[in-house]
């Protein structure tokens, strides 16, 4: 089976593959696919959001008169102290264009004053399968865990150096470690799940 990713994070894609290495599913990002596009992300929950970006993926592709299973991952940091900041704005919550270490810096001065106790947070992935047929599913995984002090490690991108998971930085993390636990793992299980459940794992769209 062939999924196409609705995405041109090259990190988000490279995540999604390693995490279904040992599937029978294939997966392209949506440019090998022959698709560029660059939703603008209106939505006002993560899962608005992923749904936007798969559904333009899949109009794209019928358009083209491919049929094709379309999923689209969105997913951000919320922090308890913050009010869940920053949320569906994680990307550019340091303004457009900023780095991913202006966005660790931006948090760390946030909650330069914030007791532990006050620094729980978690990261938040909602990802959106569209069928071939067009049905249109959701999915959310969570991971749970508190904001550093400072930022630490060299895996990882975007908040990783700052997030701890039982007292280890996500960037810290090995990825084959960070894969069996993370909330774009969480929320992939659950893909997978459908998938199996449905028969659909070992199916082929027309491509």
């Amino acid at each position: 089976m062939q999924l196409i990713l609705a995405t041109n994070n090259t990190n988000k894609l490279r995540e999604v593959r390693e995490m279904l290495t040992d599937t029978q599913i294939t997966v392209l990002g949506q440019r090998e696919a022959g698709f560029a596009l660059d939703v603008e992300e209106t939505g006002q929950t993560f899962a608005e959001n992923a749904e936007l970006k798969a559904a333009a993926l899949w109009e794209m592709a019928a358009k083209a008169g491919q049929r094709c299973y379309s999923l689209a991952d969105d997913s951000g940091l919320t922090v308890d102290a913050l009010d869940g900041a920053p949320g569906i704005y994680s990307a550019r919550w340091a303004g457009e264009g900023a780095s991913e270490r202006q966005l660790c810096e931006k948090l760390l001065h946030e909650m330069a004053h914030v007791p532990d106790d006050k620094r729980s947070a978690a990261f938040v992935c909602a990802m959106c399968l569209i069928t071939p047929n067009g049905e249109r599913l959701r999915f959310e995984g969570r991971v749970e865990g508190v904001i550093a002090h400072t930022m630490s490690g060299e895996n990882g991108f975007g908040y990783d150096p700052v997030f701890l998971y039982h007292g280890i930085s996500f960037a810290d993390l090995p990825s084959a470690e960070k894969h069996c636990v993370s909330h774009r793992h969480n929320a992939l299980q659950q893909v997978m799940t459908y998938l199996q459940e449905t028969g659909k794992e070992d199916s082929h769209a027309d491509q």
